[in-house]
């Protein structure tokens, strides 16, 4: 028999995962508000509110549980129905069957550090957020982690890739965040999303332990100015005016994934420079060679 993998709340990176782990041969169910999202991908598809647990009783069983629900607007109340009470209502549904899933994913955010002065984080780092998002994700997150189900948090640094390409576009209007005082900044490609959990879900399956918690992130925390003079480089254009207000609000950290390198999961594209260039050349924002 197929194993099966439900992705709840499946997006842009459940999507991609669901395409991976169909090619290795598993059966993906799909989750969502609105399953005709998924009419095309290859996925079988299900509606699933979960803050109705009649909607909740009606998903299949399943051995993988990947939770990668978002909140539809960054306001207090949308992330604790999104993160909290929707993993608390999925944890308390599924531990009662009496097929019970083997492992539960839970894709949280490295928002959760509250780091700001360039220090190195890791998974034994302290995450003490002080904003309802971060708060409310470490709860999440502690929730899973002290359930009976077995649980493991993945947490992501800024994500980009296909259709995420806002640092482009500001780098393309001349926009440039300030080389001094040096803003550290972290991400991690789409596709590496997807193959961190797919590779995660095959160490599972294939009886290897898992720990409680990954940091996912690329191999080389980066300064946001040199990421974004990179971009200017490939983009052939100059900067013309130098972002202030939104770097005053971001955190400056240093993101180590040895603990998943360890693991032997191998990125797809190990620095900004890899993972853009893919970016830039498929969302067609290169200059035509002359």
């Amino acid at each position: 028999m197929k194993t099966t993998t439900l992705i709840l709340g499946c997006g842009d990176i459940g999507m991609a995962l669901g395409r991976e782990l169909r090619e290795a041969g598993h059966r993906v169910i799909g989750a969502r508000r609105n399953p005709r999202a998924l009419e095309g991908s290859g996925l079988e598809a299900v509606a699933v509110d979960l803050n109705d647990p009649t909607t909740l009783a009606g998903l299949p069983d399943a051995e993988t549980l990947v939770y990668v629900v978002s909140a539809d607007r960054f306001e207090e109340a949308a992330y604790r129905a999104a993160y909290l009470d929707g993993l608390n209502a999925v944890l308390a549904e599924f531990a009662g069957r009496d097929t019970a899933p083997g492992r539960v994913l839970f894709v949280s955010s490295t928002s959760v550090y509250a780091q700001r002065d360039g220090e190195v984080v890791d998974e034994t780092s302290p995450a003490d957020p002080s904003g309802f998002s971060g708060l409310l994700m470490r709860e999440a997150e502690q929730a899973l982690i002290d359930h009976e189900l077995p649980g493991t948090v993945v947490r992501f640094s800024g994500i980009y890739g296909p259709g995420r390409d806002r640092l482009i576009r500001q780098v393309g209007e001349g926009r440039i965040a300030p080389a001094s005082p040096v803003m550290y900044s972290n991400r991690i490609h789409r596709d590496d999303c997807a193959g961190v959990l797919a590779h995660l879900i095959s160490r599972h399956l294939a009886g290897d332990p898992l720990e409680a918690l990954y940091l996912a992130s690329d191999c080389e925390p980066a300064p946001l100015h040199e990421v974004m003079a990179w971009l200017a480089k490939q983009l052939k254009v100059e900067a013309t005016e130098t972002i202030q207000s939104p770097l005053r609000r971001r955190a400056s950290k240093r993101c180590d994934n040895t603990r998943l390198l360890e693991s032997g999961y191998r990125f797809r594209y190990p620095s900004f420079r890899e993972g853009y260039a893919q970016v830039l050349k498929a969302g067609g924002f290169l200059p035509e060679k002359a």
